[in-house]
């Protein structure tokens, strides 16, 4: 049991820590104001440093696609529309328990707003525990739990598309939009090996060409995002070199201080929540990511949202983001979609209580599978030493 008490004195010197970080906050967000409105008269000779130095920047920095000066004043949809929603979540293997295997749940949900049609609210449970699911990532150096993870993503993606398709030949009219909690750019998948990769990537990418197919548009959306990837164009200002050659200039000393370091560690979120009002959105960007070399047609773009309660980053795919038409669309659902949830999107909500597995459930799943594992004839079903020890402490 975790002493409070003996945490105290941490606490305060805590709390005295974010304090002078926010001071120092205040102050580079003044300077970053200053730097963003320079950068925006300077905007295509940086865009144009983007494309000629991009392999040779030591950081990762998007691309602004329309002018830094434009934002787009948002209005939450009134009239009806779906929204689509899929969340995941597991049990992880344990060698301690009955067996050594995991589950993956994805919730899904689907709203049908102003139709009087009842919502769907349902999950799909999956068990894996043959050698391949629990062993083969091991090739890579993969982890099974790390394994479990990918597959997840994979597995909420297919069963987004799956639930889109569906859904909209059933309602072929109202507006739609398919929305999934988190990135689209999938940074994880950059930390495998690409033999890997082949095994999870093309199914996401499958899954979203029936999308695109069906023109059905498709968001991610990340809450307190936490990425620079807007701010780091801003170092292209602050650079004092004619041609921004990490490589030649910076490479010798370490990246905080580069002379363009000056904002850092400046955010997103924190630069657009200073420039934004209450349901205005700033310009669209393009990802540099490097994991999306691999996404073909399917590169994302972002933008950021003021939801009233925070900044929002929106993530979509090109044949959401440049579709004018579709991507108005996916913002006006997404606001309303905050404003019901107070603060939150409804759908993301709903789906992550469909797919949450709780410790009770949790449980009934192992003492199901002793069940099943005692009537299938198996002796000796139980669990390690250290997990009975666990369960029957005496503290």
């Amino acid at each position: 049991m975790l002493d409070l008490q003996k945490l105290m004195g941490q606490m305060q010197g805590m709390s005295e820590q974010l304090q002078r970080e926010a001071q120092q906050l205040t102050v580079k967000l003044d300077r970053a104001e200053t730097i963003f409105q320079k950068a925006t008269v300077n905007q295509v000779k940086h865009s144009q440093a983007i494309t000629q130095w991009r392999d040779r920047l030591i950081f990762n920095c998007a691309e602004p696609i329309e002018p830094l000066s434009q934002t787009q004043a948002i209005a939450p949809i009134t009239t009806p529309h779906i929204v689509l929603a899929t969340d995941g979540s597991q049990i992880a293997p344990s060698r301690h328990e009955i067996a050594y295997c995991y589950l993956i749940n994805i919730g899904r949900v689907a709203i049908y707003y102003n139709s009087g049609v009842y919502p769907l609210l349902d999950n799909i449970p999956e068990v894996f525990y043959k050698t391949e699911d629990l062993y083969k990532a091991r090739q890579w150096g993969i982890q099974t739990e790390q394994w479990m993870s990918l597959k997840r993503t994979v597995a909420e993606n297919v069963a987004l598309a799956n639930l889109a398709i569906e859904t909209r030949s059933q309602f072929p009219e109202p507006p739609i939009l398919a929305f999934t909690d988190g990135a689209l750019i999938h940074w994880e998948f950059d930390d495998i090996s690409a033999e890997a990769r082949s095994q999870l990537l093309p199914d996401i990418l499958t899954a979203w060409d029936k999308l695109k197919a069906q023109k059905i548009p498709l968001a991610g959306y990340i809450s307190a995002p936490r990425a620079a990837e807007a701010t780091n164009f801003l170092r292209l200002e602050l650079c004092p070199f004619e041609k921004p050659d990490c490589n030649t200039h910076c490479s010798a000393k370490p990246l905080d201080l580069a002379p363009c370091s000056q904002l850092q560690p400046l955010r997103d979120g924190a630069l657009w929540n200073r420039l934004l009002k209450v349901g205005e959105c700033s310009p669209l960007w393009k990802s540099q990511a490097r994991i999306l070399q691999e996404y073909g047609e399917h590169q994302v773009y972002f933008c950021y949202l003021h939801v009233g309660t925070e900044i929002a980053r929106i993530e979509m795919p090109a044949w959401t983001a440049l579709d004018v038409e579709m991507r108005s669309q996916a913002l006006q659902i997404i606001l309303a979609q905050v404003q019901k949830g107070y603060g939150y999107p409804v759908a993301l909500a709903e789906a992550h209580n469909q797919a949450v597995v709780t410790s009770s459930d949790r449980r009934r799943f192992f003492a199901i599978l002793e069940q099943q594992m005692v009537k299938s004839g198996l002796r000796n079903v139980t669990t390690s030493y250290k997990e009975s020890r666990k369960r029957s402490s005496i503290a």
